[in-house]
């Protein structure tokens, strides 16, 4: 299969690169570039690699390929309260165009990167894909406007799949520690606090981001009368956490730590508890290689390895907002 990757170089595209490669299949990798130094560990280079904006994507760039999978986005909803237009311009108006450029080239299977964030303030817990949507943020209204545009576009001969991930986290060459395991984990060795900053009451379902690069092969190698058109939960049923509990958990694994409320988003709206049915219905052997216990013993173990200190977690390495700041008037002008 050869396969078109958006944001390779990011926080899941470096597991799905490497992910790819490894079962055979060829890939061409796109990616702006606008986190080249945040690194910690070699990022898996695709066969080809494409080093430009994803609204510059056209149909010579797609043609051969079987599959394209999209991921690259403004992957933050603090960044969309500082330029909802940008966000807007990126996340939805690129990946509507992508998708027709796609269908244009010929490219069969269009697997689009959304997100549980879409359900919001979730009115009832265990929501399923039918819940309705509650955005409360530009990136989440950006989802969900691509998932309505692109899906009109489905026909005999392009069959979109909306990958509706939960909350990433964990260990990758492309560290982020702007989610929030990974931040807890990060202040409780940076202060030694675990500075949640609700009141910890939220749920959020949680999916290492190995398993989400694990779900985008296992959705691309389906077949296409089971996804076709279809929007999927992606993680696991267990694997949904309130934030307090997340804290907890840290605290098991640094015990000296403390756990410190912090009250800076004070009772955060954002609540969904999330159910993964569907996947399981439609890929009834596919399976999360991560839970939380594992994940967390993984990226803790990596932290310690690394120095992880409190100059990584104050710096612009591993946290997207203050590296897209630095580098907004490039992301603006491409």
């Amino acid at each position: 299969m050869k396969v078109f990757v958006t944001g390779h170089r990011g926080y899941i595209g470096a597991h799905l690169v490497e992910l790819l490669k490894r079962e055979g299949h060829q890939v061409t990798g796109c990616d702006l570039r606008l986190f080249e130094g945040c690194e910690w560990e070699p990022v898996p280079a695709a066969d080809k690699e494409l080093v430009k904006d994803t609204r510059g994507i056209v149909a010579r760039d797609l043609e051969g390929h079987d599959c394209v999978m999209h991921l690259a986005a403004m992957s933050n909803d603090p960044m969309g309260a500082v330029d909802a237009a940008t966000t807007y311009a990126v996340n939805r108006d690129a990946s509507i165009r992508l998708a027709s450029v796609a269908k244009e080239a010929g490219v069969p299977r269009y697997l689009f990167a959304g997100s549980c964030s879409i359900y919001g303030a979730g009115k009832t817990l265990d929501l399923d894909e039918s819940a309705p949507f509650n955005p409360l943020t530009a990136y989440a209204h950006s989802k969900i406007e691509s998932e309505h545009a692109i899906s009109a576009m489905a026909d005999a001969r392009f069959s979109p799949v909306f990958l509706r991930n939960a909350t990433a986290y964990g260990h990758s060459p492309m560290l982020r520690i702007d989610l929030v395991v990974n931040n807890l984990l990060g202040s409780a060795l940076a202060y030694g606090e675990i500075r949640i900053q609700s009141d910890g009451t939220p749920w959020r379902p949680l999916i290492h981001c190995r398993d989400i690069a694990h779900a985008f092969v296992a959705l691309a190698k389906a077949p296409r009368d089971v996804v076709h058109n279809r929007a999927i939960n992606i993680g696991a049923n267990a694997e949904n956490y309130q934030v307090k509990d997340v804290g907890d958990r840290v605290q098991r694994l640094i015990p000296q730590a403390k756990v410190v409320y912090t009250g800076e988003v004070g009772a955060d709206p954002r609540n969904y508890r999330v159910k993964f049915d569907l996947l399981n219905t439609l890929l009834p052997d596919f399976r999360l290689e991560y839970d939380l216990t594992k994940g967390m013993e993984e990226l803790h173990r990596k932290m310690l390895e690394h120095g992880f200190s409190r100059t990584h977690f104050e710096g612009d390495q591993f946290v997207r907002l203050r590296m897209l700041k630095k580098r907004y008037d490039l992301l603006r002008a491409a």
